[in-house]
Formats: C-alpha cells, sequence, structure tokens
C-alpha cells in the first residue's frame, strides 16, 4: 500500500465558502483526517494489538457541529496558546489588549483564534498536507502580520508529525499547539490510561491557571508522572472543582531537538503513544470541563474525562514571566517547531 492524501468537501461555511477535509493513509493502513477549518483532526484510526483499527480521538461527524462551537477539539491553537493573563502584555514598551475569554484571562488565541480560520491547503508527496494561514496585523489583538504553516503528516512508521513555521513583519508573540483529545480505548473515560511524563518539575499556578514564576520538582505531588500511573490514580490529590489536571509539566531536555515528553498506554487495546517534541512544555489537561452537552461523532455523549490532552507548547503567560523560554518572534527570525505522536501496541 502507497501512502496517499484523498481531499473530499467536508461541507461549507456561513458565507457558502467551501471547506475540505483530506484523509491521510499510511503504507500500513492508518488513516488520518483533518480539515482545513482550524486544521482540526476530526479522525485518527490507529490498530489495537489484536490488529483492530480504531477511531481514538474526539470529535464531531460534520463540519457542522463544530461550527456551533467546541472546546478546541483536534484543532491548531493560536496565536498563543493557553492563557495570558487578565488578557495584557507589554512588548519594546508598548501595551497590547487581547480579548477576555476565560474567566479574567485571553486563552488559546482568542475570540476567534486559528482554530476558527479556514486554512488554505496544499498535498504533498505521500501522506502530508501543508496548511498555511496569514494573520493580519491586530488581528485579536496581536501585533504583526504573521503568516504560518501546519505540516501534519501521517509517516509510515505510524507517526502523526506536527510541524509548525511562522514569519512576522513585525515583533509579534507566538506559541502554537494542538489541541486534540485523544482516548485510546475509544470509549468510555481516560481514568485508565497509563501516563508517564518526562517531566521533573512544573509550573505552579494560581486559581486561575496563571503561573506563578516558579518552576518547582514534581516529586511528593499528584504531578508526579516520573513512572508511569493510571491518569486518574491520583485525583482524589487534586485541588479544585471538576477534579482533573490542567497543569504545565517542564520537560526534560538536553538540546534543541525532538525531546521524548509522553509514553501513554491503554491496557485494555493495547494501544501506546510516544510523544516528542521540540518544545519546552507539554500540558497535560483531562476533559475536566466536559459534561455530557455535546454528543461527537457515532452518537457517543462525551461525559467528564472522555478524552485527555497532551498540548506541547511554551508555558502559559510566558511573556509576562521573563524568567520563561520567549514566546517573542521578531521580523528576522523564523519560529520552528515540531511534534511527533508515535504509536505501537503492546
Amino acid at each position: 500500500m502507497n501512502a496517499t492524501v484523498t481531499p473530499a468537501r467536508f461541507g461549507q461555511l456561513s458565507d457558502g465558502t467551501a471547506v475540505d477535509l483530506f484523509t491521510l493513509t499510511n503504507a500500513h493502513g492508518l488513516v488520518a483526517k483533518i480539515t482545513n477549518y482550524g486544521t482540526i483532526l476530526t479522525e485518527l484510526h490507529v490498530p489495537d494489538r489484536a490488529g483492530n483499527l480504531g477511531d481514538i480521538v474526539l470529535g464531531f461527524d460534520n463540519l457542522a457541529q463544530y461550527l456551533q462551537g467546541h472546546p478546541h477539539f483536534g484543532c491548531t491553537v493560536g496565536r498563543v496558546a493557553n492563557r495570558t493573563a487578565h488578557g495584557r502584555f507589554t512588548l519594546d514598551g508598548e501595551t497590547y489588549t487581547l480579548a477576555i475569554n476565560n474567566g479574567p484571562n485571553h486563552l488559546h488565541g482568542g475570540l476567534k483564534g486559528f482554530d476558527k480560520m479556514l486554512w488554505s491547503a496544499e498535498l504533498l508527496a505521500g501522506a502530508a498536507v501543508k496548511f498555511s494561514y496569514t494573520s493580519a496585523d491586530g488581528e485579536e489583538g496581536y501585533p504583526g502580520t504573521l503568516s504560518v504553516t501546519v505540516v501534519m503528516t501521517l509517516t509510515d512508521a505510524n507517526e502523526l508529525a506536527i510541524d509548525y513555521t511562522a514569519t512576522t513583519d513585525k515583533t509579534t508573540i507566538v506559541n502554537l499547539t494542538n489541541h486534540t483529545y485523544f482516548n485510546f480505548a475509544g470509549q468510555g473515560d481516560i481514568l485508565g490510561h497509563e501516563l508517564q511524563l518526562a517531566a521533573n518539575s512544573y509550573t505552579p499556578a494560581n486559581e486561575h491557571l496563571i503561573p506563578t514564576g516558579e518552576i518547582q520538582p514534581v516529586a511528593g505531588t499528584p504531578l508526579d508522572f516520573t513512572k508511569p500511573s493510571a491518569i486518574g490514580s491520583r485525583f482524589d490529590q487534586l485541588s479544585g472543582e471538576p477534579r482533573g489536571y490542567d497543569h504545565n509539566f517542564v520537560i526534560n531536555r538536553a538540546g534543541k531537538g525532538l525531546a521524548l515528553t509522553a509514553r501513554v498506554f491503554e491496557p485494555a487495546t493495547g494501544r501506546a503513544m510516544e510523544l516528542t517534541t521540540t518544545q519546552p512544555g507539554v500540558q497535560l489537561y483531562t476533559g475536566n470541563w466536559l459534561d455530557g452537552a455535546l454528543t461527537g461523532k457515532r452518537g457517543v455523549v462525551y461525559q467528564r474525562h472522555a478524552g485527555f490532552c497532551l498540548e506541547t507548547q511554551h508555558f502559559p503567560d510566558s511573556i509576562n514571566h521573563h524568567s520563561f523560554p520567549s514566546v517573542i518572534l521578531r521580523p528576522e527570525q523564523t519560529y520552528h517547531h515540531t511534534t511527533v505522536h508515535k504509536f505501537s501496541t503492546r
């Protein structure tokens, strides 16, 4: 079998603009479906230990459901992922104001972030698509015209690789990630999935999930995933309601290349994933705010903890914490990050 990309119509926007869906198939029969609306990964079919393919990501059957609003299922998040405190930041002496859309904070690019934009698409060799979008100067309050490409590839090594590139004509801030919700069992909750994170530390945050600026060890806390642990095994030790993880972890790394970030294993199906990234952090989110209000693909109702996210990223609110890795992008620079999800069974 040869790796292929097959385009098809997915629907249309309210103004009649066509939206496409691209089906990527690798040489082993793994399938990823991605739409150019928000570059949303709508389906990802990988085998279990018996060789049976199953869809392991949350989402909807059609475009109309995505257009009605959703908690960032499968999309590219930008211009700046995660939270910016009070929707404000200062850059080169100028203060910028962003939309407040998450308590007192700005979240995931604002009211109409990259997840709600229509991207252009170019088919590449093999099972790969390059998505492109130009974010205008001042869009959602951010300075600079930002040109972004996201290349999504389903390799014959059973990897879903996501490669991000961005350039700007004016100094700005950028932090891109993918917000896929995974469930390796394909149904039920993810509490029994075993997770290991290559992260000895994390960024403590206040009640609004804004980092304090500290970096502290995970040892002795319910955030210690340095050894494989069931995701839900320590929920009772977490504070806040609804219980679950929504924490940024600092990835152990020795250089600037791809670094091991996480390993996930689902015991019943045998599905496993190894995650690597060039980013400095990863946000573990366990679908705490899913509440049964959304009905997804195949009529499945998404209850609390129906999926987990591993959002490779720069740290939340980095622009307001100068000790954190910088999210500033200047015209003479190129933003580039890669994240690779490698699937297997055991």
